[in-house]
């Protein structure tokens, strides 16, 4: 359904560094800045981009959104977390662990980038 993700950045060497560091816990390169300036992710056949906004104003989070990664395991989402806070994240929400829901057990972990979007590392518990 999803062709690229792209958020907005007011400083994309600071995206950078923290983007490489949350990837690479998901078996991801490091990102690369493309010609117009804006951070690359591809990823498992998808595309996470980064970019200062087009219109010059400031970039801000988006209020209710949230964009959420899969994982593949839990230890996976735990280090996902941790690799955020270590490099300029902020840890929102409950701590990472399983949340029960109606549709199944998940394991959640919720961070905000250095621009203050909201991210999710998701993993669905089978079992």
């Amino acid at each position: 359904m999803f062709s690229h993700v792209m958020v907005g950045s007011n400083d994309i060497d600071r995206s950078k560094t923290f983007y490489d560091a949350l990837f690479a816990t998901m078996g991801g390169k490091p990102g690369r800045i493309d010609p117009k300036g804006r951070l690359l992710y591809p990823h498992n056949g998808g595309l996470f981009m980064v970019s200062l906004p087009i219109d010059s104003e400031p970039a801000c989070h988006a209020n209710g959104g949230t964009i959420g990664f899969a994982m593949e395991d839990g230890d996976q989402a735990a280090a996902w977390h941790k690799a955020g806070i270590e490099n300029g994240g902020t840890a929102i929400e409950d701590d990472p662990g399983i949340r029960h829901q109606s549709f199944g057990d998940l394991y959640l972990a919720y961070l905000r980038d250095p621009d203050g979007n909201k991210l999710c590392a998701l993993h669905r518990v089978v079992g």
